[in-house]
């Protein structure tokens, strides 16, 4: 085993691993009880969704959990890099909130648009079109995205919890902050906030805790009363497995065509980038490069595709992998560990009725804020670059739709270069894009 995973090669032991897997999955714990509230659209009415309606919260909760375990374990075993995956953060926003409620695409059919992309992408790993898309998309855009669906999450997270509520005169305005669930989130947010300045590791995950404990300290939230309210069998996966191929015929138009692009994209490009974050971080690049890069890619799609089919939106690899990089974690034994932890927190599902909107709300909120990040490396000074940067962090929150931001973003692009004179810097995929995108409009339209 040792030799396997390279321990003497990277000055590492299993105690070492073992304690960096545990945090790392401390750290993205939350995914497991945010993912659930997120997807089945808690707090929305049943009338506003289309189809067959809500989304299972139980068959969700095991799809998380087993989604994450088999991407992060192919990721430790097949291409030995200490990084845990889970259902994305945003990409699960965008399936909930743009593609079911407000394009009334019913989830089986995104479902089968985040087992298309899965596909694809496994394509992209498996060949040197990789290199293309990557090189594809400008740098600005790229962080424009992250940036913009951090905004997004934020402002999903200030809706659930009524922080940010509609107004005739404003469009939106300040919610009741005189309100027990109100001022529960405020009190989460807080909380979170000032674990993360303390530079906790798990402070989500443990932001989470206190805020639903405090909940129930108030009368808030309903606290368990017995074992089975906290430990429980594993909920069935029978209301969302194959759901996917049931509703594979319904991809083929151009706004679910755009939809896909869009789950492509931004699990394509957020995968990309949080490898070589944590590899950096782990001192594991190798001239620059980071090592077995389609082996990780192919870990990536390989958890999307399984996870579509078993129901939950895009796996993707997770920045809070660099927590167990900076507890020690060097190699892929830490990422099996990591794993190990998800399939054991199946039996935790009886949780979820204490995970109410005001406890993952501050979640949502904290993560948008680590997301935002990337604001500061964009380059504002050049207005070829900033316009476009601009309209994709802005229009995302506004439309509600991390795809029309993108859509916005990519049709401004190629036509602020063109003007100023720099029309041979952009590629030809961004050109084809730009002519998907005017059709996305038109079809809208």
């Amino acid at each position: 085993m040792k030799r396997f995973f390279r321990f003497d090669e990277l000055n590492t032991s299993y105690r070492t691993e073992i304690i960096a897997g545990v945090t790392t999955f401390l750290a993205m714990a939350y995914i497991l009880f945010v993912n659930p509230n997120v997807l089945s659209l808690q707090g929305i009415p049943d009338n506003a969704l289309p189809g067959s309606g809500r989304m299972d919260p139980g068959a969700i909760f095991t799809a998380t959990a087993i989604a994450s375990a088999i991407g992060t374990l192919i990721m430790g075993l097949f291409a030995k890099l200490p990084i845990a995956l889970a259902p994305g953060m945003g990409l699960n926003a965008f399936f909930a909130f743009t593609v079911v409620l407000t394009y009334q695409i019913p989830w089986e059919t995104a479902l089968a648009g985040v087992f298309a992309s899965g596909v694809i992408f496994m394509i992209l790993s498996l060949s040197g079109l990789r290199e293309l898309l990557i090189n594809a998309i400008p740098p600005n855009l790229k962080l424009a995205m992250g940036a913009g669906i951090g905004l997004f999450i934020a402002f999903i997270g200030l809706k659930n919890a009524n922080l940010v509520v509609a107004s005739e005169d404003t469009v939106v305005a300040l919610g009741d902050i005189t309100s027990g669930p109100v001022l529960l989130t405020v009190f989460g947010v807080f909380v979170t906030a000032l674990l993360l300045v303390k530079g906790l590791r798990a402070a989500i995950f443990i932001g989470m805790l206190i805020t639903a404990v405090a909940g129930m300290v108030a009368g808030l939230i309903a606290p368990p009363t017995a074992v089975n309210d906290v430990v429980g069998s594993v909920p069935s996966l029978a209301p969302t497995f194959g759901a996917a191929f049931d509703h594979f015929g319904d991809i083929f138009t151009i706004q679910m065509l755009t939809v896909i692009l869009t789950f492509l994209f931004v699990d394509f490009f957020d995968t990309a980038g949080t490898l070589v974050a944590v590899a950096t971080k782990a001192g594991l690049m190798k001239d620059g490069k980071l090592p077995n890069p389609g082996k990780a890619l192919l870990a990536d799609s390989g958890a999307t595709v399984a996870g579509a089919i078993i129901g939950t939106s895009n796996t993707t690899a997770y920045v809070e992998s660099t927590t167990g990089v900076g507890a020690g974690g060097r190699s892929g034994f830490t990422a099996v560990v990591t794993a190990i932890c998800f399939l054991l927190a199946l039996f935790f599902s009886p949780l979820l009725s204490v995970i109410t909107n005001e406890v993952t709300a501050p979640a949502l909120i904290v993560v948008g804020v680590l997301m935002c990040s990337s604001l500061k490396e964009i380059e504002w000074d050049k207005v070829e670059f900033a316009v476009p940067a601009f309209f994709t962090i802005l229009m995302m929150p506004l439309t509600a739709s991390i795809a029309t931001g993108i859509a916005i973003g990519f049709i401004f692009y190629p036509l602020t270069l063109l003007v100023k004179g720099r029309v041979k810097e952009v590629h030809p995929v961004m050109w084809f894009l730009f002519v998907i995108f005017i059709l996305y409009f038109i079809y809208l339209a």
